[in-house]
């Protein structure tokens, strides 16, 4: 029996096989891209971010908007809901975590100052995403 509550399990030398050294650090040891530097974070093009992980979609270009944070910013989930938050108490503060629900891959932190209705700024590491063009 499983001791987590994640669909896709795998150990750190199987992930290390399939992820980057970037990927590894941020998605399994909680880590962090420099600002500014990812991929996705002037990305505006129309599609579908998932984990990089394993997959799961995650978020909709719909959804994105510019922070000026350089971390690619979402102000709700996708439609399809695999992103899980919990509370992170490290660095001497309390934010919200948020998490891919089919891995438990770190993807970034939520907050609650976001510019839209909602009112959330998803500011998720590019290293933890991929994208699916809508075109394909």
């Amino acid at each position: 029996m499983s001791n987590t509550p994640f669909a896709v399990e795998r150990t750190d030398a199987e992930w290390r096989s399939i992820l980057t050294p970037e990927q590894f650090k941020i998605l399994r040891q909680k880590g962090t891209e420099y600002p500014g530097t990812g991929k996705y974070d002037k990305h505006f093009e129309p599609g579908t971010y998932t984990c990089a992980g394993c997959g799961a979609s995650l978020f909709i270009s719909d959804r994105k908007f510019d922070a000026h944070c350089g971390w690619p910013s979402f102000d709700q989930q996708g439609p399809e809901s695999n992103v899980i938050e919990k509370p992170d108490y490290s660095h001497g503060t309390v934010r919200t975590e948020i998490l891919c629900k089919q891995c438990g891959g770190h993807l970034g932190h939520v907050f609650n100052d976001g510019p839209t209705s909602t009112k959330l700024r998803y500011c998720v590491n590019s290293a933890s995403l991929d994208f699916t063009d809508d075109k394909k």
